[in-house]
Order: C-alpha cells, then structure tokens, then sequence
C-alpha cells in the first residue's frame, strides 16, 4: 500500500544520505523531528528494501499503535508481545500470549521477510536458540509412518494437554487411530486419521461442531510451550534444580528461617516429582536457565536474519527497560528471601544495559520526536527531518476545505485516508464540489501530481505533513474525529446443527426422568441378554430403587438443573409423588401460557404510534458510535427499528452480557423517538448507574438539539423542579433516572419510548407503575441475566426478544491467573497496576471480616487509597464509595460480589479474587467480566489457600478454572448457572419454583406444549412414544468412544435421528470424528431409523426376532384405515391384523430359516414405510 507514499521523501536530500548511511553500514543513525504515523512511515521507506525489520517501542499501546500503522504500509507484519515476567510462576495462565509469540515465531523459521512490532522488554527476557525450537517441531504429511505411543510422549512434551475431546488451543486427544491437535500457530484444530501406522488424511476441524472443515497436505506442528526441551536436558535439569534447593535449604536454615526452608524444599519436590513423572508443570518457564546453558534473546533471533532495528524514542526504551529491571529485581530479591524462588531463577533477564548495548548496530535507526542527545549511545550520524502532525478538523468539513483550497494554491500534495473504498469515492466527489481536484485512484501506480487531492482506502492513527517536500497526509480519524475501530472477524458458517450436548453428565448427578421423576445418574453399564449386548443407563432411585434404560432411549431423560445447589430429594420408583408433581407444574405453566397468550394478543390489536423511516440525522449519529456494531447488535437495532415503524406498539426485549452493546441499542431508539417529537424515559434500577448512563447519553447527543436530564438522589431540589417541568412543557427530550421517574408529580407531555434496564431488579409496586406507563408506549427492556435458548424459543411468538451473543470485537482478553494466596503477588498486582493509572478490585465474599481484609491490603500498600464495599450497608454510604470508585479518588476497591452488578469502569482493569474456589464458575465469569472493559489488558488473579485442599479436588477445581482462562467452555457451564437466572426474571418467582420442582429441562417443554396448544397449532393428544426392540447387538463399543460423555451425547443424538437426512448425516460424522463405524454402532444407527419411521406411521412398539415382527399401533393413530386390507392381501398370509384396545400386526416369515435379525429388520423398513405412506395419505 506504501506505492502512494513512495516518491515524495526521495527528493529530501536528508533522507537520501540516510539511507546511503544506513545501506552502507555506517549506523546507528539518529533521526529526529518526526512523531506519530510519520516516523512509521519514514522508517517504513528508509528499511523498505530490507528483508526483516524489528521495530521497538516502550509500551503496548504504543506498539500496538506502530502495528496497525505498519499493516498499511507492509501486510506481513507481526506484533511480538512480551512475556508477563512478574507472575510468570503462576499455577495456571492463557495460553493468549504464548500463542501470539509461538505465531512470530513461526514466521521468523518459515518466512522470507517481515515487520515485528515490540515492546523493549520483549527483547529482555531469554529464549531457547531458535534452531532449537525448530528441531521440538513435529512435521507430519500423508503418508508418513507414525509411532501414536512415541507421538503422545512427544506432543506431551512439548507441552501440549491430553483431553477427551479437542476444544481449546493446546490440548490433543487420540481415539483409535484418529489423532486431534490445536497447535497454537494454527486457526483451526487438526485432525490426522491413521490406517495401521500411516497416516491416511490430514484435515482441519471445527472444534464447536468437530466436523471437518478442510483437506489439508501437511502439517508442522510447533510446542506450545517456549521451553520445550528434550527429556535428558530435563533430567539435567533436575540434577541442577535439586542441588540449588539444597543450597537454598542449608541457608535459610543457618539463618533460623524453618519456614521458608520448608517453602522452597516443598516448592521443588512437587516441581521434580512433576516433571519425572511427565505430568505437565506449569511456571516451567522460570526454570530456563536450569534446563538451558545458552539461551538467546528475541534479538538475537532478528540479528541472525540480519534485520534493520529501528528504535522508537530510544531515551523512554532506557527509561522502561531500567524500570522493568528494577520491578523484576525487587520482586525477585522479596521472593528469594520468602523461600518462594531459587538463585537460578532470578537471574531470568537480560540486564537493560546489555539490552541497550546489543542495539547499537550498523543498522540501527533511533527515532526521535525532538532534536535531543541521547546519553549512552553512540549515534554515527544525525538527520533531521522537518515534519509536523496535522490539526484534528473535528467533523467541521469548512475548515477541511478552506485548508485544501491553501495548500491547492501553494501547490501541495494531499492524500486523504478513508475507512472504506465506498466512502472515498463519496469523498473525492463531495470536494470535486468546491472545484479542487480530487480523484479517487484504484491504480496503485498513479501517483499525486502538486495541487492534487488524491482520495484512497487506507488506515493510519494519525496525519502528517512535509512541510518542505509541500506533502500532506489526512487520516479519517483527522476528518471526522473518533477513529473508529473497524476491524471484521472471520466468520466460520458450518452446516448442520450444533451439538445440543447432553450437558456434561458425570457420575452421581441428578437426572429426571419424564415418567420416573428424580435420580441420581450411576454410569453406563454394558448387559447382555440372550446372547445380545446392550448399554444401559443406570438410574438410582429413592428407597434403593434402580432403573436401567437403553442408551438408545435417552429422549425422557435430562440433567437436573435447579437455580441453588440445593440437593433435591430423590422420588421413588413407581411412586405417586411424581405424578403430583407433573400435574401441579402442568396446571401453572398453563396459567402462565394463557397469561402471556392474552397479553400478546392485547397488545397485537392496540394501535402505537407509528415512527417514520431513518432521517439523515439518524445516520449520521449512528456513524459517531466509535466501535463496530457486532452482527446481533446489528439485527437487535433493525427489529427495534421495524417495531417503532409499524403500527402496534413495540414490546421488545434484549438480552446480553454486561459491555455486549445494549446501551447502543437504547441510544438509537431514543435518538429516533426524539426525532418524531416523542419524550423518552430510561428507567434504571440504582443512582450510579442513572449516572453512568447519563453521562454515555449527554456525551453521544452532544452535537444535537437534544436535552437529557437525569432524576436521581444525587441531583438537587432545583434540578429535579426544573427538569419536572420541562418534561410537563415537552422541553426535555429523554429523562434517564431511577425509580423516581415514577413518582405521581412526575407527568411527560408526549411521551413516546419507555426503556427499562434490569426489569428484574425492580419491586411489585414500581413493577405495577410501569405497567399503567407501558400502556400505548413503546416499551424497550434490557437485561443482563442470558434468556435461555430453549425458553426463548417457546416463547418466540409471545415476546419479541433480541439476543446479543457475540462479543464485541477489540475486548482485549483478560490475562487469568491461578495462584496460591501470598501477598506478595497480591502487592505486585497493585503495584503494577497503579504504575499505570489504573484501579484494581479486590473481592472477598464475607461481610464480617472485609473490614480486616481492607486493612491488610492498605498495609501491603501503603501508598494506595483502599475502601471497602459489601451489600450490607446503607444504600447512600455504598453510592458514595462507588461514585467515589468511578471518579478514581479509590486505588483499591475491597468487595463482595456487589460488583457484579452491571458498574462500568473502564479503568478497572485488574482484579484479585480472595478464596476463588469458593465462588461458583458463573460468579466468576460475571466478576471477570466487570474488567477488560477497555482497551487495555487487564489482569485476573485467582487466589486460594493451598494447604487446605486435598491435592485432587484442588486439581479438578483448577482444571474447570482453566478452561474458564480462554473464555471458552467454562462459560457454558457458567451460562447454564445464569440461565436459571434468567428463566426466573422473565416469568416471575412464583414460576421459579415449580421449575425447581421438575428441573429446567422438562419445565420449558411443558412451557412449550402448553404455549403451542393455546395458539392452537398442535393438538396435544398426538403424543406417543415409539420404541423399537430388536435381537441384535447395537451399542457403542469402548474402544470405538471411550470418553463416556462423549458416548452419551453420541447415544442421545442417534436417538434423536428422525430423517434420512440426519441418518446420513450422523454416519458421516461418526466415520469423520471417530473413524470406521463398527457392526454394533451400524445396527445402533438402523434402529434408529427403523423408529423414525414407525414413529410417522404411528407405530408404538416394534419386536422384531429372526422369523417374526410385532407392531403395535397408537389407538388414535390417523391412518387410512379403507388401505390396511389392501396392505394385508400384498403380504398374502403372512401379516395378520388383530383389533382391540391396542390394534397390533403380526408378520412371520414361514419362507426362510433366518440365522439372525438382518433378514426381518430389511421386511420392517419395507412394511413400515408403507404404512407410513397411509399415515401420509390422511395428511395430504
């Protein structure tokens, strides 16, 4: 993209004889005068012609600035983040980081040339050489003979995980002769089949779906860990680690220090058991220097490939690498004399001297803003290159204009940078209006002639002139202000369903069962009967009582969920209590489905006020939101939208995680009410968040003719008179305020849009003032609590519903830390977090003593302004310490859970949780998710005591906590948590509890039926089970599936099979996922089938053995009953049709001596599909 740029710096005579300089060896060269996206692209076009470049810089932000400029400039250019080096030793960490520095690295062995972006401490920390990185790297193409045994040691090594099944980076599972890896370096897992030892295919999967997506030839796999080294350097490791620990030990004993001794000795006999067994060690990282005598920096890796080193301001890189020097040095020294660390692993930076000193190469280029001297570096040669920054123009197009028409006068080049190609074409033509000579090239090679504006697609942070070359550069961001973050993810669209999995079920769960009530789920338990092997599912009842169900009857059976972790109390088989409780649960849905079947049809013939099409004014405030809508976002705005244009009044609801863009959605209803001359209400359950979003609204409307006030306690007599009568005169546009709103003086002259944020936290009597303000309004509700899919199915044509799933693009991640408390890393994290200006939370989920808590955290920091928050104080001492918070005047905010409730402050960005093993998965994710609101990375850190926990229960809770660090599937069982919730806010408490009584599952179905029977769309008696029984062995054998959730899940969805299309379907996945279907699962797949189609004939119950076949039909089975003689005379004797209470068909095959069911399972399909096509004639 550079082509545009190219020619204007060759006729600066500075820059000429800097590149000779640079081409010639004779650096480092200094460069000073330019800032911004102007030294990118000088450094750009003085280092074009090299094949690698590093550029470094002194913080994140900075570089990640450098980045998105470079990408214009150069496609192949890398951001290389630097190691967390303060808590690198925690239990557990994302593998975020690793993967963006594994994929740099990746490129430094495969490709020919690039950019990496990073930051100095990037460059401080040590590295295996790179060949040696090469050689831990497994490359495997179709045909190769593979050893799975030496495979699974080698992937282990390397530090990959072994699971059951492949959802998250790093992890590997092996089922038969299938091998599943997600490498770090890749986007997608891989799959790779064997047949005996050689591999058969390679291909890449979805892990959502694990369906295939792609053919591939090869695949090189890398470690997914940096220290990846070989077992003997592991066992001279070890060697070298122990010898150390003695050391330490006899030290710290001669200094009557017993505790630490004890810390370290237990520290390395736990890290040395580890690593001999194999099992995986996480912190290994710390223990480079133990394992490697020669490690390397990241640049030496970029000398190697002879690369160019550019500097940015090289006086703040000494800054920085001296402060990250002396953090590492403090934080180390704390730790060696706590017992928490051993010698060799202080040592794990390169000094910042060392650092400074290895960059002053023939090649290198310093970059300053200023003309300055740089003590301790020698500069060979000095250039300074007169440039400027560009005014902001702030949306005011006239001084845009009158700025150009100068610079067209005095002969400038101009080149303007639009977001998109569509919007540079409008550009070029709007300017072409006030005669300047715009044009908008496609053709690279064309370049800007002096006195030409040449419009083009491009993005740069900011613009830039050169004053003496008569060159200028103007970036959307300069035009229009607001750079907006336009950045579009990939989107993978697989076919087919996803997996509606049989929510991880693990012995000893609870389980209902449609007909039996609730047990407690015991395994699968393989029987054999007469010869024939099936699985069966064992159920414990109440009393002793024990259920075995097919595993091919899975449909009447689900998982347990009620909203506390209450234990439920077991029924017993065959007992009354059950039946009492389907009807009791039976009679309320009822009500509820009437209640809401009414209203709805209420509301669909009341007339609303019907809102014109979108003004110009409407785009143009939608074009200021600075983010990029996400596509739910997207649809939520259109249905509102159509809802506000139509004639019956609008009733809609949103949900979506807290920071998933519901506010927007608010925003832009609001804007198009106001527009129409209509009043707009925003009602939010507390005084902080009546703030928060006053301040979003008045910041969004600002260039408008809008007026927002706001009604609150913080607001003061005189404010609230005056805003009650601009809302009676029609003066105030839109009031934001809490229950106030809802006071009788309270009176709107038109009010138009109603919109309620967190309807659920609201009380009976407000709930009751809402409802007579709701009457012909538009109403808007919001909620953070996720609906449930399968509620917000049924009730799909009840209440129209929006849902917000995705995330929003740009929410850096958060950085999760598992660790043992100790208070030292409680201080590092506070620290580290002021030292950027930031807050920290600090949880801790007991009132009596958070007072204590507070205390010692203010004296690990002393300097830190510390207060604490829990929901038992009053409610005006909580609003002050929160608004306190939101202003920054608190560092350190001590808390229970209360945060969890919908705050937004963005400069929150680190968060300590105290005891997190207590805290429930949901809780958790909804804690995390009140930072990582910015830009910025934010850290988690989750605290437990070691020694209280047994060792395996500590690791199952860490392994859940894990998953939950990729913000992937911890959340489902996080959303399964607060999808109860949800269930409960929308239909009421008094619904909540007849769904505790049968479990979620079975009370949406209920919810359904009844909904669907009232709007009379199926009738309810055609409810029949079909059950198929035949002497054949189908079941999944163990080796086939060995993880049993996975069997299950596979048993229920081949249950569920109800079209030819899906038994394909389901066969192709079986072969893709797990290889060649057995005998046994074959036969499992065809009774499946066969019951489809008996289900579509009405067919209840199938016998089938080797010479006869028994059907037993529904009793109210709608067949053409004029066929069934005809049906008969086709199969002459051998069917027989026998009427009564159950009407049944008899087949016997006299003709043949079977030898086993294939024979008689072939005649079944055959009389079955034709009694379906009776079935069919009554339909048509």
């Amino acid at each position: 993209m550079g082509e545009v740029f190219a020619n204007p710096l060759v006729e600066l005579a500075e820059f000429s004889d800097m590149k000779r300089a640079l081409d010639q060896g004779k650096g480092p060269v200094q460069i000073c005068g330019v800032t911004d996206s102007q030294k990118v692209h000088t450094a750009y076009e003085l280092s074009r012609d090299k094949a690698w470049r590093l550029v470094v810089t002194y913080d994140d932000t900075r570089a990640r600035e450098i980045y998105d400029d470079l990408c214009y400039f150069e496609k192949n250019t890398w951001l290389y983040p630097a190691r967390d080096l303060l808590f690198y030793n925690s239990d557990i960490h994302g593998n975020l980081l690793t993967r963006q520095r594994m994929q740099v690295f990746r490129h430094l062995l495969e490709d020919e040339g690039g950019v990496v972006v990073t930051t100095v401490d990037g460059l401080m920390d040590h590295l295996l050489p790179l060949d040696e990185l090469k050689s831990r790297c497994l490359f495997i193409e179709a045909g190769n003979i593979l050893d799975m045994d030496r495979i699974k040691e080698e992937l282990c090594d390397m530090g990959y995980e072994r699971t059951g099944q492949v959802d998250g980076m790093g992890q590997f599972s092996v089922r038969g002769g299938i091998l599943d890896v997600f490498p770090l370096t890749e986007e997608l897992p891989v799959r790779i089949e064997l047949w005996g030892d050689e591999v058969d295919s390679i291909r890449s999967f979805d892990p959502e779906s694990q369906r295939s997506v792609a053919q591939m030839e090869a695949v090189l796999l890398y470690p997914a860990a940096e220290l990846a080294v070989s077992k003997e350097r592991i066992t001279d490791g070890i060697v070298k680690i122990e010898k150390d620990a003695k050391k330490q030990e006899k030290l710290f004993r001669e200094q009557q220090k017993a505790e630490e001794a004890h810390r370290i000795h237990q520290i390395v006999k736990e890290l040395c058991e580890g690593l001999q067994e194999g099992v995986e060690v996480s912190g290994l990282d710390g223990y480079i220097r133990y394992f490697c005598d020669k490690t390397v920096s990241f640049l030496d890796y970029m000398k190697k490939k002879g690369a160019t080193v550019i500097l940015d301001e090289p006086q703040r890189l000494k800054e920085k690498s001296e402060t990250v020097e002396a953090e590492f040095r403090e934080s180390m020294e704390h730790r060696l004399e706590k017992g928490y660390l051993l010698p060799g692993q202080a040592d794990l930076l390169f000094s910042a001297r060392a650092v400074l000193a290895a960059v002053q190469l023939p090649e290198a280029v310093f970059m300053t803003g200023l003309d300055q001297r740089l003590p301790g570096m020698t500069v060979k040669n000095k250039y300074s290159i007169t440039g400027k920054n560009v005014n902001s123009y702030q949306n005011s197009f006239e001084i845009l204009i009158k700025d150009l028409s100068r610079w067209k006068k005095e002969g400038y080049r101009v080149v303007l940078l639009s977001a998109s190609r569509t919007r540079a074409s409008r550009l070029a033509g709007d300017l072409r209006e006030y005669d300047l000579r715009a044009f908008c090239s496609d053709d690279a090679g064309r370049t800007v002639a002096p006195g030409e504006i040449l419009v083009t697609y491009g993005k740069l942070h900011k613009g830039f002139e050169y004053p003496l070359i008569k060159f200028v550069v103007i970036t959307e961001g300069d035009m229009f202000g607001n750079e907006r973050q336009r950045k579009k993810r990939k989107k993978y669209n697989y076919e087919g369903k996803k997996i509606s999995s049989f929510s991880e079920l693990s012995v000893g769960d609870y389980v209902v069962h449609e007909s039996h009530g609730l047990g407690v789920y015991r395994g699968i338990e393989k029987i054999e009967q007469d010869h024939i092997i099936k699985d069966y599912i064992k159920v414990e009842y109440a009393d002793g009582g024990n259920l075995y169900l097919p595993a091919t009857r899975l449909e009447g059976i689900q998982k347990y969920a009620g909203s506390d972790a209450k234990v439920p109390k077991l029924n017993r088989l065959g007992g009354a209590e059950w039946g009492k409780t389907k009807t009791k649960v039976r009679t309320a849905v009822k009500e509820i489905a009437k209640e809401l079947v009414e209203l709805y049809a209420a509301r669909q013939d009341a007339e609303g006020f019907q809102y014109g099409e979108d003004t110009v004014w409407q785009k143009e405030f939608e074009e200021m939101f600075p983010y990029e809508e996400t596509d739910d976002q997207m649809t939520a705005i259109e249905d509102t939208k159509k809802d506000m244009e139509s004639r019956r009044i609008m009733d809609r609801l949103i949900c979506g995680d807290v920071g998933y863009g519901k506010t927007e959605i608010a925003l832009r209803a609001a804007f198009k009410a106001v527009q129409e001359g209509k009043q707009v209400a925003y009602l939010v359950p507390t005084t902080i968040l009546a703030q928060q979003h006053y301040n979003t609204f008045v910041q969004r409307m600002k260039d408008f003719p809008v007026r927002v006030d706001m009604m609150s306690r913080f607001c003061s007599p005189g404010q609230v008179k005056k805003t009650l009568e601009g809302l009676k005169k029609g003066f105030v546009d839109i009031v934001i305020g809490t229950h106030r709103i809802l006071s009788k003086d309270v009176q709107f002259k038109d009010l138009g849009l109603l919109i309620i944020d967190e309807e659920q936290r609201f009380g009976v009597t407000h709930k009751e003032k809402i409802k007579q303000l709701k009457q012909n309004v538009d109403v808007l509700t919001l909620t953070a609590t996720p609906i449930p899919r399968t509620l917000h199915m049924s009730l799909i044509g009840i209440r129209d519903m929006s849902v917000l799933e995705e995330p929003p693009v740009d929410r850096v991640p958060i950085q999760t830390y598992v660790m043992e408390y100790n208070d030292e890393m409680v201080r590092e994290a506070i620290h580290r977090e002021l030292a950027r200006g930031g807050q920290v939370y600090y949880v801790y989920n007991r009132v009596n003593n958070i007072d204590e808590i507070a205390s010692h955290v203010a004296s690990l920091v002393p300097e830190a302004q510390v207060a604490f928050a829990h929901g038992q104080m009053n409610e005006r001492q909580l609003e002050r310490i929160m608004l306190d918070f939101i202003n920054g005047d608190i560092d350190v905010l001590v808390s229970t859970t209360i945060i969890e409730t919908g705050l937004d402050i963005p400069n929150a960005n680190t968060m300590i949780i105290h005891d997190a093993d207590r805290l429930g998965l949901s809780q958790l994710y909804q804690i995390r998710g009140r930072i990582g609101r910015s830009n910025r990375t934010s850290f988690a850190f989750l605290m437990y005591k070691r020694d209280k926990m047994l060792k395996e229960e500590a690791e199952k809770r860490l392994q859940a906590i894990r998953e939950f660090t990729e913000l992937g599937s911890g959340i489902k069982i996080a959303m399964r948590d607060l999808e109860l919730r949800g269930a409960g806010n929308i239909l009421g408490a008094e619904q909540h509890g007849h769904m505790e009584a049968v479990g979620y599952d079975l009370y949406c179905k209920m919810l359904n039926e009844a909904v669907l029977a009232l709007k009379g769309e199926r009738p309810e008696e055609e409810q029949f089970e079909t059950v198929v029984d035949c002497d054949i062995d189908a079941f999944i054998p163990d080796g086939y599936i060995k993880n049993e959730y996975l069997k299950l899940d596979v048993y229920k969805r081949i249950s569920a099979i109800e079209t030819d299309e899906e038994y394909m379907d389901m066969q192709d996945e079986l072969i893709d996922r797990f290889g060649d279907i057995p005998n046994s699962v074959d036969n499992l797949l065809r009774i499946a089938e066969l019951k489809a189609i008996a289900h579509r004939a009405y067919v209840t119950e199938v016998n089938i053995n080797r010479q006869e076949l028994r059907l037993e039909l529904y009793p109210k089975a709608k067949l053409d009953v004029a066929g069934i003689p005809g049906l008969i005379a086709e199969y002459k004797n051998a069917l027989r049709f026998v009427q009564g209470e159950k009407p049944m068909m008899f087949y016997q095959d006299r003709k043949r001596k079977n030898k086993d069911c294939m024979p008689m399972l072939e005649t079944t399909k055959e009389l079955l599909l034709k009694l379906s096509g009776l079935a069919a004639e009554i339909r048509s």
